[in-house]
């Protein structure tokens, strides 16, 4: 890209010929978007602005991209960059181009809005535009979002990414949606640009925000899955003795845990679909040790005959080990959760997350 033009009175930072920066073989070659990067991070906000002022939004992504991947610029590699523009700047010494100095120094002219939005693209899949990024998402987490879509929505968006990433999400589709969509791409007529432009605002704003949060996860989401991994007397060892030194946090990482408890709220097709993949002898240990209502919702979604197989199966057992049980009840919330990764049910621990996806 062309990072500044004429009138802004600086040389193209762009240029094809590539900078072998410092004296010594050890120093790193600088691409142009490196360049730009280094000079418009020793500038400062103060100094860069003008130059920012001169940009379309595409170079400030660019640019913000290059700023975060750069990493540690020497003294030496600066002054030489300063020959190459036969400038003269003075800087505090070394610096390093990263997420933070990047974010401060948009701040310092662009909304903060604006900010996240850039940031908020850099931080998710690489690519100059949704359907690029679309194209680096693992096939299978996309295909577990568009599985929910209309086939029509399903075939504009794989007529828009890579045709071999196209391929993979196919494959993964359930195949009589995949089989609906093939057909739907054959007859696919030009997509008008009003119609392409709300499909990509609504994968940017429920698709990529989700992607994105879930890569930047906070500490307590973190703990909670640590303690979902937790046997029972370890676990209520541990949230006890949390609830002491801080209830705020112990609330939050009961809150985001995901029980062995927490199966009786999901919803009857998927206990179904979770008891259609569960061992029947684990399945028996686990229920042993469930409360009645639990097991109740649970032999509400089988047959009659297959109640009176399994509670005969948990009275054979006789007298099980506490371990053993949350052991077989820690391996079913797991297998949930599994299903529920490959988008085969929806888990939800309340009733405020039922929010359906068209």
């Amino acid at each position: 890209m062309a990072l500044v033009s004429q009138s802004a009175g600086v040389p193209d930072l762009n240029a094809p010929r590539q900078l072998v920066v410092g004296g010594n073989a050890s120093q790193r070659v600088l691409t142009g978007d490196e360049k730009a990067a280094a000079l418009l991070l020793a500038l400062g906000p103060d100094y860069g602005k003008p130059i920012f002022d001169e940009l379309d939004e595409l170079e400030v992504k660019q640019l913000s991209r290059a700023m975060v991947r750069l990493g540690p610029i020497t003294q030496e590699m600066l002054d030489d960059l300063m020959v190459e523009f036969v400038t003269t700047i003075s800087t505090n010494g070394s610096l390093s181009g990263n997420t933070d100095s990047t974010e401060r120094l948009l701040l310092s002219f662009l909304s903060q809005d604006k900010v996240d939005s850039i940031m908020e693209e850099i931080r998710g899949p690489a690519g100059r535009n949704m359907w690029e990024k679309l194209s680096n998402v693992q096939a299978d987490v996309l295909a577990a979002y568009l599985k929910n879509e209309y086939p029509q929505t399903i075939a504009v968006v794989l007529s828009k990414i890579a045709t071999e990433h196209a391929s993979r999400v196919l494959a993964v589709l359930p195949e009589e949606l995949a089989m609906d969509v093939v057909q739907r791409m054959l007859g696919l007529d030009p997509v008008q640009k009003e119609i392409l432009e709300k499909i990509e605002t609504t994968l940017r704003t429920e698709f990529m925000s989700t992607l994105n949060h879930a890569k930047r996860r906070d500490s307590h989401e973190q703990m909670a899955e640590i303690f979902n991994s937790f046997d029972r007397q370890t676990e209520a060892r541990f949230i006890t003795t949390l609830e002491e030194q801080n209830r705020d946090d112990a609330e939050r990482i009961k809150a985001l845990m995901f029980t062995f408890e927490d199966l009786g709220k999901l919803d009857a097709s998927a206990i179904q679909t979770l008891l259609s993949k569960m061992d029947k002898k684990e399945l028996a240990l686990a229920l042993k040790g469930a409360n009645d209502g639990l097991k109740e919702t649970f032999f509400g979604n089988m047959s009659a005959r297959t109640v009176k197989m399994l509670k005969d199966d948990m009275e054979a057992m006789g007298p099980v080990r506490l371990k053993d049980v949350d052991e077989a009840q820690g391996r079913m919330v797991s297998t949930a959760k599994d299903l529920a990764a490959k988008g085969d049910i929806v888990i939800m621990k309340s009733k405020a997350d039922d929010q359906m996806v068209a």
